[in-house]
C-alpha cells in the first residue's frame, strides 16, 4: 500500500554527461494537481519522462503507485500521458479515432459525441486530424487523454496551441479529474493553470 501516488527522493538525471535533474524531491498526494514550472531546458520533461518510466535515473529513486514506474501495460491502465503530439492513424477521422479509444477502454471517462462536444470538435469531427489545425488537434490529444479511464495524469504542456478560453476551461477540466479522485502532474508555461495547482520547480522546491 502507499500514501503518495508520487514519490521522488534525491533523483539526478544525467544526459550526455550533463545534469539534467539534480537531488529532486517530490511528493504527490492523491487528488492533487501539481503544477512543474521553469523555463526551456531546466528539466520539466525529463522529470515527467522519469515519472512515466521512460528515462532512466541516474541516481536516486522514482516511485509512482508505491513502486519503481515501469513501461508496461499494468503501469498503462492507470496512466494517462500527453507529451510530444501522437502518431495519428492514417485515413481516420477526429471521431474514430475517439471511437477507437472508447472501443479499447470499455470504462472510458465520457463518451465520444460528449467529448467531442467537450472538446469544441464537433464541426471538425470528420476532419483527419492532420487537416485540423494545431489547436483543434491538441484538443483531440486531450480528449484522448481525457477519456480514457486513468488515477494519474502526466500532461506535457498541455496548453501548447490552445487560445486563452480555451486554457480556462482546460484547468476546469483537470479540476473535474481531481476533484473524481484522479491526480495531475502537467509541466506549463501558463500561468494560469499553474495558478490553479501547487506549483513545483525541477529544483524540487516550492515554486
Amino acid at each position: 500500500m502507499y500514501d503518495s501516488i508520487i514519490s521522488v527522493h534525491d533523483l539526478t538525471v544525467e544526459l550526455g554527461g550533463n545534469p539534467v535533474l539534480r537531488d529532486m524531491e517530490l511528493t504527490v498526494s492523491p487528488g492533487e494537481i501539481v503544477a512543474v514550472v521553469g523555463p526551456n531546458g531546466s528539466g520539466k520533461s525529463t522529470l515527467l519522462r522519469c515519472l512515466a518510466g521512460l528515462q532512466p535515473a541516474t541516481s536516486g529513486q522514482v516511485r509512482v503507485f508505491g513502486e519503481p514506474p515501469a513501461d508496461d501495460a499494468a503501469f498503462w491502465r492507470r496512466v494517462a500521458m500527453l507529451g510530444d503530439e501522437p502518431a495519428w492513424y492514417p485515413g481516420l477521422t477526429a471521431r474514430e479515432h475517439l471511437e477507437l479509444m472508447g472501443a479499447v477502454h470499455a470504462e472510458a471517462r465520457m463518451e465520444v459525441e460528449a467529448a467531442l462536444e467537450v472538446f469544441a470538435l464537433v464541426e471538425r469531427a470528420d476532419a483527419p486530424p492532420l487537416n485540423l489545425s494545431t489547436g483543434q488537434r491538441q484538443r483531440l490529444s486531450l480528449a484522448s487523454a481525457l477519456l480514457r479511464p486513468s488515477t494519474l495524469l502526466l500532461l506535457d504542456e498541455p496548453e501548447r496551441g490552445l487560445d486563452a478560453g480555451f486554457r480556462g476551461r482546460l484547468g476546469d477540466l483537470l479540476e473535474e479529474y481531481a476533484s473524481e479522485g484522479g491526480t495531475v502532474v502537467m509541466a506549463t508555461h501558463d500561468h494560469g493553470l499553474a495558478g490553479r495547482a501547487r506549483q513545483v520547480s525541477p529544483s524540487g522546491v516550492d515554486a
